[in-house]
């Protein structure tokens, strides 16, 4: 009879443990948007902008779990940046605080996803006391920009009535004029 009392407490066991351990906050990542939307059982939601890989790097897509969780993480591989309240879901990938909020928005990082340092605050505490199940998805933008200031240089020529030369510099003229356009986030 005890042996059967025993089996029967862990087999219970065995099936509580994993709904226990459920993931009870939703992370949905959309790289195409460049926002991060946040879903607690609690009933707390949020929606927040995010940096993730820029140009020549890539943010791994796909559904994940936290892995380890670093209140202040220093990255060895990109000279002891600071990654405040670090989410670690897949390798060395992380969802992270950043100090260049500016960048928020489009593309900027490594590969990591980066949001605010106090929204990267919130997050790390719910996930800490609930756990959490990571939805990464979507395109990174094609085109973006380092900054809303950045600059972009047009060369202009004035073409000369029909001549045979009427593209050629003027010798009295500059051979390039340069607008100077500030390009919209």
């Amino acid at each position: 009879m005890r042996f059967f009392l025993r089996l029967v407490a862990l087999i219970a066991a065995l099936v509580v443990a994993p709904m226990a351990a459920q993931a009870r906050v939703d992370i949905s990542v959309d790289l195409s948007s460049q926002r991060m939307t946040v879903a607690s059982d609690t009933g707390a939601t949020y929606s927040w902008p995010i940096s993730s890989a820029r140009s020549g790097y890539v943010t791994p897509r796909g559904t994940y779990h936290p892995t380890s969780l670093q209140t202040m993480h220093r990255s060895k591989k990109y000279h002891n940046s600071p990654m405040p309240h670090s989410i670690f879901f897949n390798g060395g990938y992380a969802i992270h605080g950043t100090y260049a909020v500016r960048a928020l928005g489009r593309p900027a990082s490594h590969g990591c996803i980066r949001i605010s340092p106090a929204n990267a605050a919130t997050l790390f505490a719910l996930v800490r006391a609930e756990g959490a199940e990571i939805h990464i998805h979507g395109d990174a933008p094609i085109r973006h920009y380092a900054h809303a200031g950045h600059r972009v240089q047009v060369a202009h020529h004035r073409p000369r009535a029909n001549t045979a030369l009427g593209y050629a510099p003027r010798h009295n003229e500059r051979i390039q004029r340069i607008f100077t356009t500030v390009i919209p986030e």
